[in-house]
């Protein structure tokens, strides 16, 4: 099978399309036909040796946290899929592997996909898409009502974000670029802010959650527009935060989060019910075939892009618009 491998870790130029033997599931295991698979900083830090702590000195390594597909075979002791169903999967950040023709997980790292979404636009749930719910739901306690600000609200995370504070009927301020103005408003942003002109922790707004979903912030910063029960949260383990996690805990009343993503069934299936009810669709900035990686990899680390970057490694059986049952696909796409 073709994947994207790695024999080292360093820049692009580490990453190669190799042909690699098919995995084969062990006990409790599942075996996917991959015709998705979504690109994440976490995958780049990871080319990188950024997190080697997790992954290891053990080469070669097919690179890829999470994809979707199609159920192809099962190990013993599977019982909640079978061969043909349509899934998403999350192998992670230790076992690595979605960016490939075929993946092999645990069965408890695998979930149905949503009807009305292509593999593709599946693809970015399990990362981007509960990293959005969980943030905002588990760690900022959103609920009706509540002010919340977005950094990055136009990004891969951003973008599921503004959608499910809208379900929660929040109060959203969207900062961006302005050229993404359009986009983020039709997400449901209530107000937007250009980051070029304005810096969002200088004014005299308050806000109850500052999501910082591309942690260019900082809780040292965020807290004076924090409301006096405020949250801020951010999407990477940055010292800082975690000192600030550790000592707000106990010292002050606004408190510093950081939001370790754990994918779980109950969490997809909320996500696959907003989606295919045509609450949240998927905005996917460009899709590239798997050969393709290092163009997708650099766009990535660009910080440019609107939306997901996904990898296409393979044409679906059948046509998205045959098996969606809800309407019109919760899908969309933007260009530069």
């Amino acid at each position: 099978m073709k994947a994207a491998v790695i024999t080292g870790y360093g820049g692009n130029e580490v990453v190669e399309i190799r042909d690699m033997p098919r995995p084969e599931p062990g006990k409790g295991e599942v075996l996917i036909r991959v015709y998705g698979a979504s690109i994440n900083p976490v995958d780049w830090k990871i080319r990188n040796g950024m997190l080697r702590v997790l992954t290891g000195r053990k080469f070669p390594k097919i690179l890829g946290s999470e994809c979707a597909g199609e159920v192809v075979e099962i190990g013993d002791g599977v019982r909640r899929v079978k061969p043909g169903d349509r899934v998403i999967a999350h192998p992670g950040a230790r076992r690595l592997g979605a960016y490939a023709e075929f993946a092999c997980t645990g069965e408890g790292n695998v979930f149905p996909s949503p009807e009305n979404l292509s593999f593709q636009e599946s693809s970015p749930l399990p990362i981007a898409g509960l990293t959005a719910l969980q943030a905002l739901r588990d760690l900022g306690r959103i609920e009706a009502g509540r002010s919340v600000l977005i950094n990055g609200a136009s990004g891969g995370v951003g973008v599921f974000a503004l959608q499910i504070a809208r379900i929660f009927d929040a109060k959203t301020t969207a900062v961006c670029s302005s050229s993404n103005f359009d986009l983020v408003r039709d997400l449901g942003a209530d107000r937007v802010i250009d980051y070029k002109k304005q810096d969002f922790i200088l004014g005299d707004d308050r806000w109850d959650i500052v999501f910082d979903a591309v942690s260019k912030s900082s809780f040292a910063k965020a807290k004076r527009v924090l409301t006096p029960r405020g949250v801020y949260i951010a999407t990477l383990p940055q010292p800082s935060t975690l000192i600030n996690q550790y000592l707000t805990r106990f010292m002050t009343r606004k408190k510093a989060r950081t939001i370790m993503v754990r994918p779980k069934l109950v969490d997809m299936n909320w996500m696959k019910f907003h989606i295919e009810a045509g609450r949240i669709r998927i905005v996917i900035d460009r899709n590239y075939p798997l050969e393709e990686i290092r163009e997708a990899f650099a766009y990535s680390e660009s910080g440019r892009a609107k939306g997901k970057i996904v990898l296409k490694t393979g044409e679906e059986e059948t046509p998205r618009e045959e098996y969606g049952k809800n309407g019109p696909p919760a899908s969309g796409r933007v260009t530069d």
